[in-house]
This record gives C-alpha cells, structure tokens and sequence, in this order.
C-alpha cells in the first residue's frame, strides 16, 4: 500500500509535468499569436501597396489620356475614344439638364411649384487633383 510520502511524491511529480506542460502551452501560444500578427500587418501592408498601385495606374492613365487623347498609341485609341465619347455624352446630358432646370424656373416662377429632381453630381472632366487621386 502506498504511503502518503508515496502519493506526496507522485502529486508533487504530476505537478511539475503540469506546470511544465502548461509553460510549453503558453510558449506555443505566444509563438503562435506572434506569428498571427505578422501575418496580419503582412497582409494590410500588401493591401496597402496594392492600393497605391491602382491609384498610381489611374494617375498614370488620365496623365496619358491628358497628353495623348487626340493621337493615342494604336493600342490604347479604343479606350481613348470611348473616354471622349463619354465626355461628350455627359456635356449634352448637363446641357440638357441646364435647359431642363431653365424650363422648370420659368415654370416654377410661373406657377410656384418646387423643383422635384434633386442636384446630380457633377463628373470631373478633365481634372487632376492629387488629392482626390491618393484617396
């Protein structure tokens, strides 16, 4: 039969594999959780990066339209034709909004009836504000 110095002993040995197990654990743990965290400012920073590459190819892309709308590459005249072609659209569609909003004042003084169509914005047409571009 075993003595209580026996079971004294053996508790005191479970102890210490338990407190050695849980020192490893937490060892692991933190290992593990530095790990997370570099993995996480890994991807934010490459997000990032990539972030500041689709700003610097937009930058890229209205510098070349800017310089070279009227006589682009072969490659690129396409989509250069499609962004005056667009430019163009909106200019008669603000123009007929213009004329629309003169109608409806004439009317408005006439009848005193409020405008029912709110403001549309207004595209930037041929703008480079930096500040809209690091956004």
């Amino acid at each position: 039969m075993a003595t209580y110095e026996d079971l004294k002993k053996k508790a005191k040995e479970a102890l210490d594999t338990i407190a050695d197990v849980s020192v490893e654990a937490y060892k692991i743990a933190e290992e593990r959780a530095k790990i997370i965290a570099r993995r996480a400012k890994l991807n934010t920073d490459i997000t990032r990066e990539k972030a500041a590459i689709r700003r610097a190819k937009l930058r890229i892309g209205e510098a070349y339209y800017e310089l070279r709308k009227d006589s682009p590459d072969e490659a690129l005249k396409e989509l250069c034709d499609n962004i005056t072609t667009s430019f163009d659209l909106i200019s008669a569609k603000q123009r007929e909004l213009e004329e629309l909003k003169k109608g409806f004042a004439d009317f408005e003084e006439a009848f005193g009836a409020e405008d029912p169509a709110p403001e549309p914005e207004q595209p930037e047409k041929e703008e480079n504000n930096e500040s809209k571009n690091d956004e």
